[in-house]
């Protein structure tokens, strides 16, 4: 067996989403705050767009980097919202983001190559970077900086071996969104040291304080970047399996003759759905989010947990740390939540932070005002055990 692949962990946000679901199940009363999933419907337009693919019989192959259409709105999007010139042809079309990502990886690293990924980290950064043979390196941001990269610590971090760093902003698990002066800051680094930039922008339009920047924006960076974005957090559309990375031509060629043989082309009608959702405004939405990020903050300040800004995506990440000392780690915490008080979270350990907490706020208004009285109820509880 690949020695790779035994290693590798199952994803922890999957392994909560299912026992929370399989607890349901048997008839308990669970909130489940794990999964990075908008509860909205897809909208309504972009279902009449898949439907009007399949009456008009749109099911054969495509070009495996994605419909030329798709491609050229894609690259008018981007170009609207960064003015930096996208082609199609730099636009390869994946099954989600996180293909997208790994055909990146797959097509930059070479055996013992280095990534630096700031943590905590989105849970599939470490293990893709492994499959794809190469060694991530953990540079470790803190709640009291707001979980902002330190770029001094970055450059402790880097040597001959380096080859690229990983950009999430907005941030999974931390909702951290990176100042300007900051990406510019990483941007200049990674100059200097001729890194390739990989910049995770898929949650670039869900930004609740000040605006959305792209480290591909700054001088000499969009020649050394990797734009990887999609449509599953921005149109609620996780399901579709729609995401697109926007790289030079030279790497984008060889990205889509990876996929080529992977996997042909994405599904063709999602393509088409993906075409309208383009037009399609998900200001209501990022409102929603927005109103319950600052409901959900209200409240966790109330119960005295420490937590991260949320200042984009719709994620809280929770210091939980004075109540671990009840629990042999973070992992058994998690498990304890879910089954003796009925909320489920994705522990800090899955995003390399042991004793944080990862909410979701991808819920209603009823399954949030819940989920905080179930965790009122745990804190004070272990707030008395710690006394």
């Amino acid at each position: 067996m690949n020695s790779i692949a035994s290693n590798l962990p199952f994803s922890e946000t999957l392994k909560y989403t299912q026992l929370a679901q399989k607890l349901r199940e048997q008839g308990k009363d669970i909130v489940s705050l794990t999964a990075g999933e908008p509860d909205f419907d897809t909208p309504q337009p972009v279902v009449e767009a898949a439907i009007t693919a399949l009456r008009e019989g749109f099911t054969r192959y495509t070009a495996s980097s994605g419909i030329l259409p798709l491609r050229q709105a894609i690259a008018s999007d981007l170009n609207q919202r960064t003015g930096l010139g996208y082609s199609p042809e730099e636009i390869v079309v994946s099954n989600g983001g996180k293909h997208a990502l790994f055909n990146i990886f797959y097509t930059l690293l070479s055996e013992g190559d280095e990534v630096v990924v700031f943590t905590p980290d989105w849970v599939s950064y470490v293990p893709q970077i492994r499959i794809c043979r190469g060694s991530p390196v953990l540079v470790s941001t803190e709640i009291e900086n707001g979980f902002l990269p330190d770029p001094d610590r970055f450059r402790r971090h880097l040597n001959a071996k380096t080859k690229a760093v990983i950009v999430n902003s907005p941030n999974n698990p931390t909702g951290a969104v990176y100042p300007k002066d900051l990406l510019k800051e990483l941007a200049t680094i990674a100059l200097e040291h001729d890194l390739w930039v990989i910049s995770d922008e898929i949650y670039a339009t869900m930004v609740y304080e000040g605006s959305h920047v792209s480290i591909a924006q700054f001088d000499g960076m969009k020649n050394r970047t990797a734009l990887i974005n999609g449509f599953s957090k921005s149109h609620a559309m996780t399901g579709w399996r729609c995401g697109y990375s926007a790289a030079p031509i030279e790497i984008s060629e060889q990205v889509g003759k990876v996929q080529s043989h992977l996997t042909s082309n994405i599904n063709s009608i999602t393509q088409k759905a993906a075409l309208k959702a383009l037009e399609v405004d998900n200001h209501e939405m990022v409102q929603t989010f927005q109103a319950r990020r600052d409901f959900v903050g209200q409240k966790l300040s109330e119960l005295g947990i420490r937590h991260g800004t949320a200042n984009g995506a719709f994620y809280f990440f929770m210091d939980f740390r004075p109540y671990l000392h009840s629990f042999t780690n973070d992992d058994q915490m998690a498990t304890h939540l879910l089954e003796e008080y009925g909320i489920g979270l994705v522990p800090g350990s899955a995003f390399h932070a042991p004793g944080f907490m990862r909410m979701s706020f991808a819920a209603s208004d009823q399954q949030l005002t819940q989920g905080i009285e179930k965790l009122r109820r745990f804190v004070f509880r272990y707030s008395l055990a710690e006394e």
